[in-house]
This record gives C-alpha cells, sequence and structure tokens, in this order.
C-alpha cells in the first residue's frame, strides 16, 4: 500500500531539483536519494517507511490489496473474482475494471493518505496449473498467454494511461512457480528449466514487458532448492524484461522465513543481504514495525555482507515508484491527485461490476435450448440451493456496499419460490435430555444445551461443503456458529471468515447412532491448538471444545426438523422453472494456506440438484465456485448449468440477465475440467510435461475442455486461411477466419488460435493456444477475424543451448473446427555437445530426480535422493570416441558411484565414476572417470547408485 501522507514542506524545499517536475526523472532521483542519510535510506526499504520531515516526504507503505476491487479498506466496487474476470477473455473489459480499481484506490487515499495506499498488490499471474490449489479463485487461468493478456489488461487499467504519472501502481504475484499452500514456506518447486522459460515465467513477461505492471512480489515456495525470496533472477531476468523501474517486494514474513521455517540463513543479517542482492527492494515484516528489518541491515552494512551501493540502488527502485505516483510534483501536474472519495462504488462503477459479472458466466451446457428462460412463459421460478440467497467475499475481497443474490436478482423478472435445500435439525444431548439452543440477539452468545423441546431457539441449518465440513447456521439469529477466544460455541458470525475459518464443523455418526460435534477449523492443524478439538457441554450447559476424542465428548441426537431435499422439492414442483444455485464458500472450499482435498461437487449439494431435477424437468444448474468441479453430477440428465465465480455485488442481476436472455453468455472456460481427481498428479509435481497436465498436455478426456463455453445461438467457421504456407523464423503470417451467426439472435463468440508442432526433438504441448479475439455478430452477420502469428511465438527454449529455438517443422493451426498446415523454416537443434560443461539440469529426460540450489546465491544442480535414478541426455554426439567424463559433484552423504550408460538407464554401461563423500551440500568438487566405448550418436544416461548432486559435466573425446 503507497501511503502519500504529507509533511509540510519546508519553504526552502521547493527550489529543490527533486521537486522540479521538468527535471528528467533520473535526476530527480539522484537528487532526492544524494541528501538522503545512510540511516534514511535504510528506513525506506521496510513496507512502512517513515516520513523524512527535514525534506517535506511524507510516509509510505507498499501493499493495497486491490484483486477484483480494492480490498480491506472498506465498502468498494466487488468485481467478479480474479478467475471470472478471465473467464470473459475480454481484456478491455478487464481493463476498464483495472482502471475503476485504480481510481477508487485513489479514492481511498484521498480519504486517509497515512492508511490507505497507492502501491497495489495485484494481479496475481501465477498459472492455475492445478485446481486444488487454495488460491485458483486469485489468478486467472492454465495457459500463460491468456493470463499474459488479462494482466496486461489490469494492470494497464489500474497504472492510467498518462505518459508520466501512476494512477495506482500494480504488483504481480507471486514469484515463482507458487502453487501450493501446504507448507509453502518450505515447499521446493521442482521445475526443469524448459518448463520454468516456457511456462511459469511467460505468464509474469507479458505484463512487464508490456509495461503494465510496476513490480513484482516475492513468492513464499523455493524454487529448485533455493527460496523465492532469494531468486537472482529477481534482478537478473525479470527486470532484464523492461527499461522501467520495477519494485520487488517480499511477501509477509518472506524475509523470516529465510532463517526460520526455510533455515536457509543463520541470520537475519545474513538472510536480508541475500534478499537485497537478488533484487529485493522492500521488505514486507513485522507488521508496522520496522524496526527488525532496519537493525538487519545495518548489521548486513557493518559486517560487509551487504554493499552501500546495493541499497542505493534498492532506495532508486523506491524513489522512482513514488515519483511517478506524483508524490513530490504539484497537485496541478498530477492528473490523478484530484481523485475524491465520491468515486467510490460511483453508479458507473456499480453497473461495470454487472456488466463483468454477466460476461464472465460460462454455459457449460444447454440441451434442447433450455436456456435463456422465455419471460411470456417463465412466470414462477423456483430458486434453490445454498448459494441461492447469500453472496459470499472471499479473503481478498472487498467489502461489498449491497448485494444482490440470484434470489433478488431473479425476482426482479418473475415470482420466485425459495428453499436453500438445506436441513434445518435440533440436536439433543444425550446426557440431559437438553436441546441445544441459541441466542436470538444480533450479537450471538455461548450456544447451551437447555431447552427442554425444541423450538424456535433450537434451529441449526446445516450447510454441506464436502469433505465432511459443515457450517452451521442457528434459526434464532441467522448467524453462524464460531468459536469464541475461550473455544465456546457462539453464534455471531455473519459469514465463515478469518485467517483459521472458526466456522467449520463435522457431525461424526458414532456406532450407537448418536453424533458427535467436531471443531474442524484451521487452526486445529496449528502446534499450539492442542488436542482438544470435540464439543462437550458443561456444567453450565454451555457448548465448548474440551474433549481430545469422539469417546469423551458429548453425544447428541440428530432430529432434522425439516428436510432439505424435501423443501427443495416442494419449491420445485410449484414452479415453471427450477434455478439450482450450488458451489464453493470461499473461505472453506480452499483459500490461502489451505489447498483443497477435492474438486468433487458435495454430496449433500448433489442431493439437491438430482431431487430437483426429478421433481421439475425445466431444471437450470448454476455452479459458483472459484475453481473447476468435477464428477459424475454432469451425467445427469441437465437441461443446462452454467458457471459463475463469486461474482460481487451484482451477482444476481448479472444471473438473471444470462438466465432471461438480455445478455448472450460470453465466458470462456480457462482451465480444464478433469472428470476426476484421478485425473491429477501429484500436487507437487510442476513439471506439466512430464505428468501430462493442463490442456497443453492432458490426452484424457475432459469433462469440459480449456476454452469452453456455449452461446444462446450457433456460430458457423468457414474459409480459414493464411497469407503464406510457409515462414521464416523471423517472419510472421497473418490468419484469417470468417465467423457467423447462423442462430436467429445476437451472440458471443471467443475465436481461439491455437497451433500444434507436429514433429520436434522435444515433447510438445498437445496444443497451445496462440490467439484470440471476442466478438459479437447479429444474426446473420459474418465477420472476418484476423490474427498475425510471429514464428518467434512458436519457440520454446532449447535446453541443449540453453536459448529460445523455432524449429524447423510443420505446424497445425486451428481454428474452431478448421485447420491448415504451417510450415516453419527454423533450425534443426545440433546434436548436443557435451564436450563443452553441461548443466545436468539441462537433461532431456529423468527419473526420480530432484532439482536443488548449487549455491546459496545461484546456480541449480540435479540430486538424486535413491539409487536408480537417472538423468539423460538424447542425441550427444561423442563423435570417434569419448575418452573420459568428469563431473562438478556435492555429496553430504555416503560414497556413492555414478555410472554412463548408452541408450537407457540399463543401457550399455561405458563407465562409472566415483563420487566421494564432501562433507556439505554445496561442498563442490570435481571427479573423473574414463569412458570405454562410448562413440557416435547417442542417448547419454547417467544412473545414480546414491544419493548424490551433480551440478555440471564434461565429455572429453580422443
Amino acid at each position: 500500500m503507497a501511503v502519500l501522507a504529507l509533511s509540510p514542506t519546508p519553504a526552502h524545499a521547493q527550489r529543490e531539483p527533486f521537486r522540479d517536475p521538468d527535471l528528467p526523472l533520473a535526476v530527480r532521483i539522484d537528487d532526492l536519494a544524494g541528501r538522503l542519510t545512510p540511516d534514511e535510506k535504510i528506513s525506506l526499504l521496510h513496507q512502512y517507511q517513515p516520513a523524512i520531515p527535514r525534506l517535506g516526504l511524507g510516509a509510505f507503505r507498499t501493499g493495497t490489496e486491490a484483486l477484483h476491487g480494492v480490498a480491506w479498506l472498506g465498502e468498494a466496487t466487488v468485481f467478479p473474482q480474479a478467475v471470472g474476470l478471465a473467464t470473459t477473455w475480454d481484456p478491455d473489459l478487464v481493463e476498464r475494471v483495472g482502471a475503476v480499481t485504480g481510481r477508487e484506490a485513489r479514492g481511498f487515499h484521498a480519504r486517509d493518505p497515512a492508511a490507505n495506499g497507492l502501491n497495489l498488490w495485484a494481479p496475481v499471474v501465477n498459472p492455475l496449473r492445478d485446481p486444488r490449489w487454495g488460491r485458483n479463485e486469485e489468478g486467472y487461468s492454465e495457459d500463460p498467454l491468456l493470463t499474459g493478456r488479462i494482466s496486461t489488461a489490469y494492470g494497464h487499467g489500474i497504472r492510467g494511461d498518462h505518459p508520466t504519472y501512476l494512477q495506482a501502481a500494480p504488483t504481480l504475484k507471486h514469484y515463482l512457480a507458487y502453487n501450493v499452500e501446504r507448507d509453502r514456506a518450505t515447499v521446493s518447486s521442482v521445475v526443469p528449466p524448459r518448463i520454468l522459460h516456457d511456462y511459469d515465467e511467460a505468464a509474469f513477461k507479458h505484463a512487464i514487458a508490456a509495461n503494465a505492471a510496476t513490480g513484482v512480489m516475492a513468492s513464499y515456495n523455493l524454487v529448485n532448492g533455493r527460496p523465492a525470496h532469494v531468486n537472482p533472477d529477481l534482478d537478473e531476468v525479470v527486470r532484464g524484461w523492461t527499461d522501467q523501474d520495477l519494485l520487488i517486494v517480499g511477501d509477509a514474513s518472506g524475509a523470516a522465513n529465510l532463517v526460520g521455517a526455510q533455515r536457509y540463513f543463520a541470520t537475519q543479517a545474513e538472510a536480508n543481504a541475500a534478499a537485497v542482492e537478488a533484487g529485493l527492494d522492500s521488505f514486507t515484516e513485522n507488521g508496522p514495525d520496522s524496526a527488525p528489518t532496519v537493525a538487519a541491515l545495518n548489521t548486513a552494512l557493518a559486517r560487509g555482507l551487504l554493499d552501500q551501493s546495493e541499497v542505493d540502488e534498492a532506495v532508486r527502485h523506491v524513489l522512482s515508484l513514488r515519483f511517478r505516483l506524483g508524490e513530490f510534483d504539484p497537485p496541478g501536474r498530477n492528473p490523478y491527485a484530484g481523485i475524491t472519495p465520491e468515486v467510490i462504488n460511483a453508479p458507473e462503477h456499480r453497473a461495470l461490476a454487472r456488466r463483468a459479472a454477466a460476461e464472465q458466466v460460462v454455459l457449460l451446457r444447454n440441451d434442447g435450448n433450455a436456456l435463456p428462460l422465455s419471460a411470456e412463459s417463465t412466470k414462477k421460478v423456483a430458486v434453490i440451493g445454498q448459494l441461492a440467497d447469500t453472496l459470499y467475499e472471499d479473503w481478498y475481497s472487498g467489502t461489498m456496499p449491497y448485494r444482490v443474490t440470484p434470489k433478488q436478482g431473479i425476482a426482479e423478472r418473475a415470482a420466485v419460490s425459495s428453499s436453500e435445500g438445506v436441513d434445518r435439525i435440533a440436536l439433543k444431548e444425550l446426557a440431559s435430555g437438553n436441546y441445544v439452543a441459541a441466542s436470538t440477539s444480533d450479537t450471538g452468545a455461548v450456544l447451551t444445551a437447555d431447552a427442554p423441546a425444541p423450538g424456535e431457539r433450537t434451529g441449526l441449518d446445516v450447510f454441506d461443503w464436502g469433505e465432511g465440513t459443515v457450517t452451521l447456521r442457528t434459526a434464532a439469529n441467522g448467524r453462524t456458529v464460531s468459536l469464541d477466544q475461550n473455544r465456546n460455541l457462539v453464534n455471531d458470525a455473519a459469514q465463515p471468515h478469518g485467517w483459521f475459518v472458526q466456522q467449520q464443523f463435522e457431525l461424526v455418526a458414532q456406532p450407537d447412532g448418536a453424533y458427535v460435534l467436531e471443531y474442524a477449523g484451521n487452526d486445529v492443524d496449528e502446534p499450539w491448538f492442542g488436542p482438544d478439538k470435540y464439543v462437550v457441554v458443561g456444567a453450565d450447559g454451555g457448548l465448548s471444545l474440551g474433549a481430545a476424542t469422539p469417546q469423551a465428548a458429548s453425544k447428541f441426537v440428530r432430529e432434522v426438523v425439516r428436510a432439505g431435499v424435501d423443501s427443495a422439492v416442494a419449491a420445485a414442483k410449484e414452479a415453471d422453472v427450477a434455478v439450482v444455485v450450488a458451489g464453493s464458500m470461499p473461505f472453506i472450499n480452499g483459500r490461502e494456506d489451505d489447498d483443497r482435498e477435492t474438486t468433487a461437487l458435495p454430496a449433500g449439494q448433489r442431493a439437491v440438484i438430482d431431487a430437483v431435477r426429478a421433481a421439475n424437468p425445466r431444471t437450470v444448474v448454476v455452479l459458483e465456485s472459484g475453481y473447476p468441479y468435477s464428477g459424475d453430477w454432469d451425467t445427469a440428465d441437465l437441461p443446462a448449468i452454467l458457471w459463475t465465480s463469486h461474482a460481487g455485488q451484482e451477482t444476481g442481476r448479472a444471473l438473471a440477465d444470462v438466465l432471461f436472455g438480455d445478455r448472450d453468455p460470453g465466458g470462456r472456460l480457462t482451465q480444464t475440467w478433469y472428470r476426476s481427481d484421478a485425473d491429477l498428479p501429484d500436487m507437487l509435481q510442476f513439471d506439466i510435461a512430464e505428468s501430462g497436465h493442463t490442456y497443453q498436455y492432458f490426452r484424457g478426456d475432459p469433462l469440459y475442455p480449456f476454452g469452453h463455453g456455449l452461446s444462446y445461438t450457433s456460430f458457423r467457421y468457414s474459409r480459414l486461411r493464411l497469407d503464406r504456407h510457409a515462414v521464416g523464423a523471423d517472419g510472421e503470417v497473418r490468419v484469417e477466419v470468417d465467423v457467423t451467426n447462423t442462430g436467429g439472435r445476437a451472440g458471443v463468440e471467443v475465436v481461439q488460435l491455437y497451433s500444434r508442432q507436429e514433429r520436434s526433438r522435444v515433447r510438445q504441448p498437445v496444443k497451445q493456444l496462440r490467439a484470440f479475439e471476442k466478438v459479437r455478430l447479429g444474426p446473420g452477420e459474418t465477420r472476418t477475424v484476423r490474427f498475425t502469428l510471429r514464428a518467434a511465438d512458436l519457440a520454446f527454449w532449447d535446453v541443449t543451448r540453453d536459448k529460445p529455438v523455432v524449429e524447423t517443422a510443420s505446424h497445425e493451426l486451428v481454428v474452431g473446427p478448421l485447420t491448415r498446415e504451417l510450415a516453419v523454416r527454423g533450425e534443426r537443434i545440433p546434436p548436443r555437445d557435451l564436450g563443452r560443461s553441461t548443466p545436468a539440469q539441462n537433461f532431456d529426460d529423468y527419473s526420480g530426480v530432484t532439482l536443488v540450489d548449487t549455491t546459496r546465491e545461484r546456480g541449480t544442480a540435479v540430486a538424486a535422493t535413491a539409487p536408480g535414478q537417472w538423468i539423460a541426455f538424447r542425441d550427444a554426439d561423442l563423435g570417434r570416441g569419448a575418452r573420459s567424463i568428469s563431473l562438478r559433484v556435492a555429496n553430504p552423504d555416503e560414497p556413492t558411484r555414478v555410472q554412463v550408460r548408452l541408450g537407457g538407464p540399463d543401457g550399455r554401461r561405458v563407465g562409472v565414476v566415483d563420487v566421494p563423500t564432501t562433507g556439505d551440500q554445496y561442498a563442490w568438487t570435481t571427479v573423473s572417470a574414463p569412458l570405454r566405448g562410448a562413440a557416435g550418436r547417442q542417448d547419454v544416461h547417467l544412473v545414480f547408485e546414491g544419493r548424490a548432486r551433480i551440478d555440471t559435466f564434461t565429455v572429453e573425446e580422443q
């Protein structure tokens, strides 16, 4: 959050060069940096930068959250979740959303400059590699091109279109290869070079290269054994994508993890010095208390771990951003300085929120043209389901100034009957015979087992979120049951919320037919929580956590007061159409620090869908979630299925706009919807080419494919044509296709261009998105859609020479059902030259090994963790004979050996290299061994007999 709280400027300061907006930016930065004392410079490297009154500098803070609107600062326009914004496939629309977000950030800043800053931590551009990632809702797509286009649009909107000044400053999160929440500070994302360059880095490069972002945030995880906060690529790669200054920030406590959970450095001084050397400019540590960071950096300087020149460089990056935000200029020069709080949730912003929420709706299925609904024939609609009459905010959501639920939005179009489809139960304690009762107060109170009979105060509505997890809402006051600080059960929560989400429970059936109530909040996994997670009834009748086992817990009889399925069926039977709104709760079904265990639809919600469909053949299912669903629910006889993200304040009206045909469903999926969790790899498998995942490499039959989405009309693709059928590596081809609306109503189509390289030295994607355009066509209208495809866009990372390469090959270009062949005259990758030093990480294939850090500062090596693991180097030219092989190795374990085999891991052995104990994983030595019978073009395999590390190797010819 950039805080520009200005102290009064001394009169003499008006003459200082850094305050002259007509001077070049570099001159102004130099002037201001030269006036700062060493201590003042260090103070600027923390998230909370203090004011420097003697120079008239105000305080400055990085880190306003703004993923889909401004968050955490009060009521603001809340747009669809980030994954929903991407599902529009509409960069122009997303740029408008970004512009509103930047404008409202300025409005908040004007309201409270000391708290509300202009450095925005958005967007998240980590590719959505695995739908089980808890933060899936925060990202855009499993495809790096689509992610790049949408993030560029959002970033451009945030920063504004002025050539000099920034409206606000977007920061990309989280660099790099971050897709796992469990143990995220200690997980090492193992990513081979080609996937790292072509997939993970590619998603970040788009917005940086387009100057649509002003910085990046380092991620919590390690990448190939090295913590991201000390990844030298921050400075050496990311900054190379642009000629503008970037402010590189740490994530909260990311630098502390270097000494804490990661144990990468012995002291914070060493850790902070390494982070600055790697390119980090701003530490996000200890909340507003900058003292520990300042002390560590000063210690690093005093011990010679850090040079003053490195501090000065980081300060320049900080100051550059503050200058571009207009902090040191007269308000009249900065076009954004006059924005006031009145812009927050302005009428035009609300209208844009409604449009964005409608544009991101995906029509997954529409058998027999069940949709759109006809206003003439649809007089009464049953709106059913756990999400039918509520809207949920997520962890990074803003506070909705109002909420139009699906039920409310549809009620503006037709008469409505409704049921949430959840069981209302009463819990009767076996020991006392009393029922659990709740307070009718708006603020709630401790639940007590003191009601002699069921009544108004004893009803508990059970919401099923899957994996056995439920939330309990009390009928007494409509509030959700939570825990207070003494671990009592209280009915005081408006919705599940908080870091540990203390509104989660499980009703656990016991062998005798009774139930115990188990607390399932996220904090039960914390070491300080303790064993007591089962509910007991105290002597005063109060419910609290007090038992470590089900046997020691209080037992209850679960009495169903009203069956959710029966209520749903009753509502459906009396309606012309039933709309079932099912889905996720963003604080429960995965979020930051909590990956989801399954992508299946909760069984309780599935039961409601099946029952409603049986009761009313005109059933429409709306899935509301921040991630794809798997399962067999789609095999049910459902006429129509829609998907929406948690789409913000206008969700209900937007859904009604689509259901009744005011807007054609223009959304298209940005992720593969797999049929089963079994189709997914281990979450720690980041090599998507090896595991065969995302649409690029998946060869199975998805439930719904990447890019899928239907319209209320139909389209015909014709005359796919290329302006040339062969192109050189530095050339480009123009691709044109005619798209015709063949239906009787206006509609939206997303025209997608894919390519597939038909022959290659490496495993190529099944297909890969190269371009797209969203078009709106009236009935019978034809439009020619044009794309320009550069041959350079077809390049991939060549590990044999550490550079991108355009191979000579034929490419199949695909648009809709049409295909054309394009011959690309690039180059043929020559045989490997192992006579020069070859990084071991640049293998062509592998089994079992992992990638690790060569040193704490830089480099990536290969490590074997068990005997029999291997790495392969295809098509190596060993000439007339190879004499010997030299390996640069480290080995903290017992002495071992590495075998050299040809043709395969079990192929002919031509050499064995003894690997001694080196005493430390960073203690490297070179070992050699003769080779016999190694000649010609060969696939060379290095097979480990035990644990060891290889950095580089060289084969010497005779």
